[in-house]
């Protein structure tokens, strides 16, 4: 049977043909939807959210130990937080076939940062695959957990935004199931005490040897000779793009198993065609490699070492062509990111901002758009659980310094779970002073809405124990009188919470508590949460002075002109910020 899949929901269903029975992630775009779509497989893939990358991973490895085929998946910074186990696993090597599939996302369209986890296959020596499409996503996955027990290695799955998102024809088939053996401890495999890694470190070089012989001849590395008068050696979507732009004027060495990178197998091609171009995005990882071997080549010199690539990029770079553009006498509006009309986040952002000599560490997170104009209220923003930790060392220094800046931290609930919680533990340990605002809207919102810790449910829709974070805060050694938990859209709470806890000079947690406007209420929301979507905000024109208050709180549902301030009434949801904020008493709550 043949459907129509993107690359995440191919590769889910390559884990599932391929026999995997565990697996683990932590949601970040471009790989969320890879687990997403693991629980239609039923009982046949347990599936779960982890608090972070590197518990996923965690996860995975020991099912891998128990000797069952499993996987985690991330995106390419979840990878900086899971470098610890996989580095040392890379060393042990498998029971059952391991894959870790990692999603970089070049052009940073939903992150922080560019990298390039290929050089981490290298740099860990994991075997690693990449596919340039669906059909490649799901038939790779399938293979790499047989490849992973034929090499006893773990599988770095390389993918990208473009792979990841984008949709063709996949021709699927039926599972195979793997044998699962009876366990047995194995101490100098798996017990990486020094005197086991050193033995262990040298058999890996033995692994990759045997892997690189592999990969001279294997079906995923594959060569499509046309005219010899260039040859361009490619991998992942960047092989699509060069096959777009050079169609059969070039012959290709598509690589699929990029480490171990081919040396005979390159060598041979190179020696086929006049000229080589290396078409691959970000890093020149095969480019370098290339030249390595003695080989003369044009790459990097030509095309980006950063950004995603496209054709149009690679046609000019190489041929010289400009891409062919549509002119308009028309302008585009800017519309920058915002905060959702009726966000939990805006009346405590709004709050925020009215308060002097702040210095706000911010995280990663929907909430990151507090930092955007008209609100300002956050800072600083650099990974995950950074606010806390980053507040810490701030709010030290600054005091030592002799200056009185408060500092607060703001973090999202999903976020302390994935590594707030430690840096919670070290602001207290450590006698710290700065203000943590937890900011609870009741689900992983940034990437679409998955469930967590705090949540009350699983990924596979099973109901199950809610973090209690206040508990969890005066666990770690907040004093009970320093938490304080309230409802953000009441502005008058959260004033009243910041006038008792900013003077303070000891650990303190602010906790606001709503759900997203967007995400399907659970049964727990609607006992907590009676009024949810109940209610809209309406201007009386005749008292509006178009003083343009409500409008500083940055809400998308109002539409200022220059006579008036009126609300998108299919926008609203009622959360009232802009009724608190108005000077006049002209905005209203009406039930909808």
């Amino acid at each position: 049977m043949k459907v129509i899949m993107s690359g995440n929901e191919a590769t889910a269903r390559g884990a599932y043909e391929g026999g995997a029975r565990f697996a683990s992630a932590y949601p970040g775009t471009p790989s969320t939807e890879i687990l997403e779509n693991m629980p239609q497989y039923g009982e046949s893939v347990y599936s779960e959210w982890a608090p972070n990358e590197k518990v996923a991973t965690e996860a995975a490895i020991g099912a891998s130990i128990a000797g069952v085929r499993s996987f985690c998946a991330m995106k390419h910074v979840g990878m900086n937080v899971a470098a610890d186990p996989i580095y040392t696993f890379a060393y042990t090597g498998v029971t059952g076939g391991f894959v870790m599939v990692v999603a970089d996302d070049p052009g940073q369209h939903s992150s922080q940062n560019e990298q390039d986890n290929r050089n981490t296959a290298k740099s860990a020596r994991l075997l690693m695959l990449e596919p340039s499409d669906s059909q490649e996503s799901k038939d790779f996955m399938k293979k790499a957990f047989a490849l992973s027990e034929r090499f006893d290695m773990p599988v770095l799955f390389h993918v990208t935004t473009r792979t990841c998102h984008s949709k063709g024809i996949v021709e699927l088939g039926e599972r195979e199931e793997a044998d699962v053996p009876d366990y047995e401890p194995k101490i100098r495999k798996y017990v990486t005490a020094p005197a086991n890694a050193k033995v262990l470190r040298a058999t890996l070089e033995d692994r990759v040897a045997a892997a690189r012989e592999f990969s001279n001849n294997c079906e995923f590395n594959r060569v499509e000779m046309h005219s010899t008068k260039i040859g361009v050696i490619t991998s992942g979507v960047s092989y699509q793009y060069a096959r777009e732009t050079f169609g059969e004027d070039a012959s290709y060495l598509k690589l699929g198993l990029t480490f171990p990178l081919p040396d005979d197998l390159i060598k041979d091609f190179c020696s086929k065609v006049d000229k080589v171009y290396i078409v691959e995005e970000m890093d020149p990882y095969i480019e370098e490699h290339v030249k390595m071997l003695g080989i003369e080549c044009t790459g990097k010199d030509v095309i980006p070492r950063y950004d995603e690539l496209n054709t149009d990029i690679v046609r000019k770079a190489f041929l010289g062509v400009e891409p062919e553009t549509y002119k308009s006498d028309l302008q585009t509006v800017v519309r920058p990111p915002a905060l959702c009309a009726g966000c939990p986040h805006r009346g405590f952002f709004y709050a925020l901002s009215k308060r002097k000599n702040l210095m706000i560490t911010g995280d990663i997170g929907c909430y990151t758009l507090g930092s955007s104009a008209p609100l300002g209220a956050m800072h600083t923003t650099i990974c995950m659980g950074a606010s806390i930790s980053q507040g810490h060392g701030a709010s030290i220094a600054l005091k030592d310094a002799g200056k009185d800046t408060k500092v607060v931290s703001v973090i999202g609930d999903s976020t302390f779970f994935h590594t707030g919680v430690n840096s919670l533990m070290d602001e207290v340990y450590n006698s710290g002073h700065n203000l943590t605002v937890i900011l609870d809207n009741r689900i992983t919102g940034m990437t679409g809405h998955q469930q967590n810790p705090g949540t009350g449910y699983t990924l596979m829709g099973k109901e199950a124990p809610e973090v209690d974070i206040p508990a969890l805060c005066k666990a770690i050694g907040v004093k009970d009188e320093n938490i304080i938990t309230v409802n953000p859209n009441h502005l008058d709470e959260v004033n009243d919470a910041l006038d008792k806890l900013l003077p303070k000079d000891e650990p303190c947690v602010l906790i606001t508590r709503w759900p997203c406007v967007l995400k399907k209420f659970s049964k727990q929301d609607i006992d907590e949460f009676p009024t949810l979507h109940k209610t809209q905000c309406v201007i009386d024109q005749d008292k509006c002075k178009n003083c343009k208050m409500c409008v500083k709180t940055g809400c998308p549902a109002l539409i200022s002109t220059k006579e008036k301030v009126v609300v998108d009434y299919t926008s609203c949801n009622g959360c009232t910020v802009c009724k608190q904020v108005c000077p006049f008493k002209a905005i209203e709550e009406v039930t909808r």
